[in-house]
């Protein structure tokens, strides 16, 4: 979730636009892209997008006794045609502190707990709960964050409940603020079953009342980090942190995970478990790689935030190679100096961060931490001195009962505006495609005769965009595409459609703008676009390296050497297996020796082909649409790689677990006489 102090995102996650001097510095750069060719490829295509959500949370907590204006106005720009559209939501199942602790969480923070306890109970009181004890359950629970389950329970089509914290009476602490020691287990051990039996019993509670599927439950947020601590004061009362979070380590994670299933059966639960909500794919990275096979298993979705953006595509790879569905499932930002409704940069920072989690990550669903903000806790002298802008929409979180739209307005920024031009036309159904550039993300959509192109122009100069089309099997006579832009002069205003020439359309965009790009009249995949042919032999040189993979004098290693043109180089696709697209499974052959490429104790080997299927010899390929590739062992789950980043004649290659290395991507040439 959201940090107890607002943050920029990791300087990783920033682009040339966020901050002003960067803007102001641009006068090269606005020439050098002054313009841009981008080509959506439909040979390298996802699965079905599942959608764009929301966790509900602290917005939903505090707003979900707001009088109904308010209320129906937030819900249409949340969840309308109109407003952002989204159709999935995270339900925070709430950790409660003591009944006798006096609030101290930020507003909206104090999410309710599900448990009922007797009068007169305490910090202290710890043993009282029990999960087969119905009197121990409070079912009115959380009214606020409920209400809103029920008004847009018609919009919804994947519910997903997750946790902050563990209630008071399972912590090492006894607040749910997190431990006194930020990097210490902050779940007792001996609370694990517990935890897993609230988490099921509350879901189950939840779906009854709201008339709700949960589809998928994840025990955890940002767990691996040092985040969450208590403070106390003088006194020996809390005075921080804001908001519940619970250190909970990947060994504990994984005590969790063991007893979840028991629990979701128990409590006649089908949901599945989505792991881990990490804070960064790199610590995400981390934890799964530390986690059994068992623990693996029990995981059926992996859950990753992008506060840091470091290794996306180690994460996107792990994903691949366990055959699991990836959610990017929360993020925010400022991106921008200061609280501000027009400022283009908070809107082009957000589109920018998007552009870059759908390619690098490839995940089937992009999810805000909560498009709707604290007014008065983003503007200057909340959190910070400047103000901030976290938020698409900011409205203050201390409205009463009494209060209207004009006493308690809402406000929406450029990151509101920006955001309809991806959840307006890429949507739930739509299929992400391959793009050739950074600024650009594209899906064809659901019903495979047409894409939907969103391109960012960060720059203070217009840039002239041509969307090739060559890698469509069909371009009919009358393709067009429609720009839809939103900039400081407009949001999301539709142009006149440009006529396809050629296979070919052109749109000069506006400076700062956001733009999507809506084609009709193509399908299908061209001939030549396909990575592989069959009968074609192929070179893999190392980006690092700048060698090329060979066979080793001894006929089974494989080393890294000069590009000569030798047999020894060359690959051939033997098989290929699954739907085409971006989880496809190559064989590959090597024609000097007669074998196929595998992988053995984890080394990469050649070896005899026996014509069996065999994981241990299938590749899945990724790429972020630069021209390199990474090369996943299914069995494995490692891949390829050049050992200790060598760049010496004869040096190993290896594989490794996925870490976003340059010497774990390679390029493919085809060099077929």
């Amino acid at each position: 979730m959201a940090r107890r102090t607002r943050r920029s995102l990791g300087a990783a996650a920033l682009t040339a636009l966020a901050t002003g001097a960067a803007l102001l510095s641009v006068p090269a750069q606005a020439q050098a892209d002054a313009a841009v060719t981008v080509t959506p490829d439909p040979s390298y295509k996802q699965d079905k997008f599942e959608g764009w959500g929301t966790s509900l949370v602290w917005f939903a907590n505090a707003t979900g006794a707001y009088p109904p204006a308010i209320r129906e106005k937030l819900a249409k720009l949340l969840f309308g045609d109109d407003g952002l559209a989204l159709n999935i939501a995270r339900y925070n199942i709430g950790g409660g502190n003591a009944p006798d602790v006096k609030d101290y969480l930020r507003a909206g923070g104090a999410v309710e707990g599900w448990w009922k306890a007797p009068a007169g109970t305490t910090r202290t009181d710890t043993d009282w709960w029990s999960a087969d004890d119905k009197a121990d359950w409070n079912k009115d629970a959380d009214a606020t964050q409920r209400w809103w389950v029920d008004r847009i329970k018609n919009d919804i089509d994947h519910w997903e409940t997750f946790s902050n914290s563990p209630p008071w009476f399972m912590t090492v602490s006894g607040y749910v603020s997190g431990g006194f020691n930020a990097n210490t287990d902050q779940l007792k051990a001996d609370s694990v079953g517990d935890f897993a039996a609230y988490l099921a019993g509350a879901t189950k509670l939840l779906e009854r009342s709201e008339g709700i599927k949960v589809d998928t439950i994840d025990p955890f947020n940002e767990p691996n980090t040092g985040y969450w601590s208590t403070r106390l004061g003088a006194d020996g009362q809390p005075v921080g942190g804001r908001q519940e979070g619970a250190h909970i380590g990947p060994e504990l994670q994984q005590k969790v995970l063991a007893a979840l299933p028991a629990a979701l059966k128990k409590a006649r639960v089908g949901a599945d478990i989505s792991a881990m909500d990490e804070t960064n794919p790199s610590i995400f990275a981390t934890n799964w790689n530390s986690y059994s096979q068992a623990s693996k298993d029990a995981v059926g979705q992996m859950n990753v935030h992008t506060y840091g953006t470091g290794q996306r595509t180690a994460v996107r790879d792990l994903a691949k190679a366990a055959d699991k569905p990836l959610w990017m499932s929360e993020v925010e930002g400022d991106w921008g100096d200061g609280q501000s409704f027009t400022d283009m940069r908070p809107g082009l920072g957000l589109a920018q961060q998007i552009v870059n989690d759908l390619r690098e990550l490839e995940p089937k669903a992009w999810v805000f931490w909560q498009p709707v903000e604290d007014y008065d806790n983003m503007k200057p002298g909340g959190e910070s001195a400047k103000g901030g802008n976290w938020g698409s929409i900011q409205l203050p979180f201390s409205c009463t009962g009494k209060d209207t739209l004009q006493s308690c307005p809402i406000y929406t920024n450029t990151k509101f505006d920006t955001a309809r031009n991806f959840t307006h036309f890429i949507k739930p159904g739509d299929r992400l495609i391959k793009v050739d550039d950074t600024s650009s993300a594209a899906a064809v959509t659901k019903d495979g005769k047409g894409v939907s192109l969103v391109h960012v122009n960060s720059t203070t100069a217009a840039r002239t965009v041509t969307i090739d089309l060559s890698k469509f099997r069909k371009v009919r006579s009358n393709a067009t595409v429609t720009p839809t832009v939103t900039s400081a002069d407009g949001k999301l205003v539709r142009q006149a459609p440009v006529k396809v020439v050629g296979g070919h359309a052109t749109y000069t965009v506006p400076a700062q703008s956001v733009t999507s790009f809506s084609v009709k009249g193509v399908s299908g995949v061209a001939k030549n676009a396909a990575l592989f042919s069959q009968g074609h032999s192929y070179t893999l040189t190392g980006v690092q390296s700048g060698k090329a993979i060979t066979v080793g004098a001894g006929g089974t290693k494989l080393v890294i050497g000069a590009a000569n043109g030798t047999v020894a180089q060359k690959w051939q696709l033997d098989a290929r297996y699954g739907k085409a697209g971006n989880r496809q499974r190559y064989v590959f052959a090597n024609p000097a020796e007669g074998k196929r490429l595998a992988v053995r104790n984890n080394v990469p080997v050649v070896e005899p082909d026996t014509g069996e299927r065999d994981p241990a010899t299938e590749w899945i390929m990724s790429t972020t649409g630069d021209g390199t590739w990474t090369l996943i062992n299914v069995a494995t789950s490692r891949v390829l790689e050049v050992g200790g980043q060598a760049t010496n004649e004869g040096a190993a290659v290896t594989t490794w677990q996925p870490n976003s290395g340059s010497n774990q991507r390679w390029r493919v040439t085809d060099v077929t006489p």
